[in-house]
């Protein structure tokens, strides 16, 4: 028995190392991405391998699913192989010590081994082709749902679609791109998309359907009724659908429905306000509001419907609160005149227009203690869709038509206003040309949103900002607590800074070389004033000067651009000894020189 053994032994030991081969060069029988590649050195291998893979860089493969194909090659993808990996792992199939390899050796002679090289694509462009099977090959399932045929609920069936494999395509095309044997067709892997509600779902919610329109539904405004029929009930369910299993109160139904019982119902809250009169300023009581609350509401309505007895829905109303109350319009200090002034407009009808516009987007508007008030940010941007139109207005330091002429003349009536009042004025800029009917020196311009008319409520009250517009004049006043200062105004004369500036203007009616005056101009302006503004104890708060310098109006002047005739030479005389003297023409229109 111990012979039979050993020499068994000795048999398996001789086959081992019969088979055993160099553990320099890859096991016969063994393939790399359907290579065989037995028998060579790892170095061999892996070059045969390179460059069979170089060799099928350009070469297709078609992919097909749902009775689509599409050809895509290698290189499209950047497909990227590690070669030297797969030769390493294709080593160990028959790596191990004498004779252990040579057993290991002849079972991959034998049964075969193959190696799947690790590969790579470029992501962007193979999610690009995975999105573009995707739309070919989706189809998304359909979920059961609810209808109605008149006032009878129906479930609609649901059906399956389809849906690619993203994970499972990536693998696959990789896979195929970076194998060294080309099949001609390789199916992508396409699952099955099933609805998530089925119909038997839905029949319970069916159920419900046919309660809640089995009778009309009353709605309760404290203690009356109104009766909502079946009709209108069913108006306001929502059914069931793209995968929503609940019945609830919604659609554009019962959005209409809402709106139209807010309207009846609802009251917006008014804020309380100042009420100029002969006699002072008065508080005008703020109003609470009253609004549905529609989510509560929409759900006592479903809870009757699904009722088959208690079918009254009260309706839910809450009250919403003014953002001032009369509480607190009591306690701002809002009592007396504090700054006021006139200014007295005309002219362009659309002028007119913008400063009554402006002068109510002012009105009403209340300053906290401590808040710069801005006049663009009250105002915000005049533009057309507010209303306003095309006026004369300064342009570029000329006077031209704009959108929104005339806005001026509200911040210059302001910003006095805020003067007289003594106020700390915090950004003012004069006009860019010198207007007369506006006080010396106290002009204020302003354009959105740069240039800007600034100041601070520095009283330690609140105040409020009225606005009077008149057929012929705006007055600003400024209501609140008045700190009794004292304002003491110095204004500098008007003086000429420099001439007028030439504007040349080619005029084709004149010959070259001549001008004509169109319009004289005015020189540039300028002048200053001081505002000095005492406390009631005689402290001097401020002592401010504004300094405003006006560019002058072009003075016009036409230049000829039209050429000169050409003078005819004189004749030779004839031979009775008549001479032609030649005309030479005039030019009527006035010259400078």
């Amino acid at each position: 028995m111990a012979v039979a053994v050993g020499a068994i032994a000795l048999v398996a030991i001789a086959l081992g190392l019969a088979f055993s081969g160099s553990p320099a060069t890859l096991p016969e029988g063994v393939r790399v991405a359907g290579v065989d590649v037995g028998g060579l050195t790892p170095a061999a291998a892996k070059a045969d391998l390179e460059r069979r893979s170089r060799a099928l860089a350009d070469t297709p493969v078609t992919f097909t699913a749902d009775g689509h194909a599409w050809r895509l090659r290698p290189s499209q993808l950047g497909i990227s192989v590690n070669w030297g990996a797969a030769v390493v792992t294709a080593l160990r199939e028959g790596n191990g010590p004498v004779p252990v390899r040579g057993f290991l050796r002849l079972g991959v002679r034998i049964f075969g081994a193959d190696v799947s090289p690790a590969a790579e694509a470029y992501d962007a462009a193979l999610n690009y082709e995975l999105d573009r099977f995707a739309r070919a090959v989706d189809r998304p399932h359909r979920e059961a749902g609810l209808t109605l045929k008149g006032l009878t609920p129906v479930v609609l069936p649901g059906q399956s679609g389809q849906i690619l494999d993203r994970d499972g395509t990536a693998r696959v095309v990789v896979q195929a791109l970076a194998s060294l044997t080309r099949t001609p067709h390789v199916a992508l892997p396409v699952g099955v998309d099933p609805p998530r509600v089925t119909v038997a779902d839905l029949q319970p919610v069916a159920v419900q359907v046919r309660t809640a329109l089995s009778k009309p539904v009353r709605l309760a405004i404290g203690p009356t009724r109104f009766r909502l029929p079946r009709y209108r009930v069913a108006q306001l369910l929502d059914l069931p659908r793209d995968g929503r299993r609940e019945l609830r109160i919604g659609g554009n139904g019962a959005n209409a429905f809402f709106i139209r019982l807010q309207k009846n119902l609802g009251r917006d809250p008014r804020d309380a306000d100042f009420a100029v009169t002969a006699h002072g300023i008065r508080v005008v009581p703020s109003e609470d509001g009253r609004a549905v609350d529609v989510p509560a509401t929409a759900e006592r309505i479903l809870r009757a419907a699904l009722s088959p007895l208690n079918r009254v829905a009260p309706v839910v109303v809450e009250r919403t609160s003014p953002k001032l109350t009369t509480a607190e319009a009591k306690t701002m200090g809002i009592s007396e005149l504090v700054g006021s002034y006139t200014t007295i407009y005309g002219g362009d009808p659309n002028r007119i227009h913008n400063v009554q516009l402006v002068a109510h987007l002012l009105d009403h508007h209340l300053i906290a203690p401590d808040e710069e008030f801005s006049f663009n940010k009250t105002t915000g941007d005049r533009n057309a869709a507010k209303g306003f139109l095309e006026a004369p207005v300064i342009i570029n330091g000329e006077l031209g038509t704009g959108l929104g002429g005339g806005v001026c003349q509200v911040s210059t009536t302001t910003f006095n206003a805020a003067y007289e009042a003594g106020l700390k004025i915090t950004a003012r800029t004069n006009h860019a040309l010198y207007i007369s009917h506006y006080p010396l020196g106290r002009d204020a311009t302003v354009n959105y949103p740069d240039t800007d008319l600034r100041f601070v409520n520095d009283t330690g009250h609140w105040l409020l900002l009225r606005t009077f517009v008149g057929s012929y004049s705006l007055t600003v006043n400024l209501y609140g607590t008045s700190p009794h200062r004292k304002v003491e105004s110095i204004g500098a004369p008007l003086v000429t800074t420099g001439p007028a500036p030439v504007k040349k203007v080619d005029d084709p009616t004149l010959f070259v070389g001549e001008k004509a005056l169109e319009d004289s101009g005015s020189p540039s302006l300028a002048t200053h004033v001081e505002r000095k503004v005492y406390d009631a104890s005689g402290k001097l708060l401020y002592d401010n000067t504004w300094y405003s310098s006006y560019r002058g109006n072009y003075k016009i002047v036409r230049v000829g651009t039209r050429p000169k005739p050409v003078e005819n030479k004189k004749p030779k005389p004839t031979d009775t000894g008549t001479v032609t003297t030649p005309t030479t023409p005039t030019n009527a229109n006035p010259t400078l020189p």
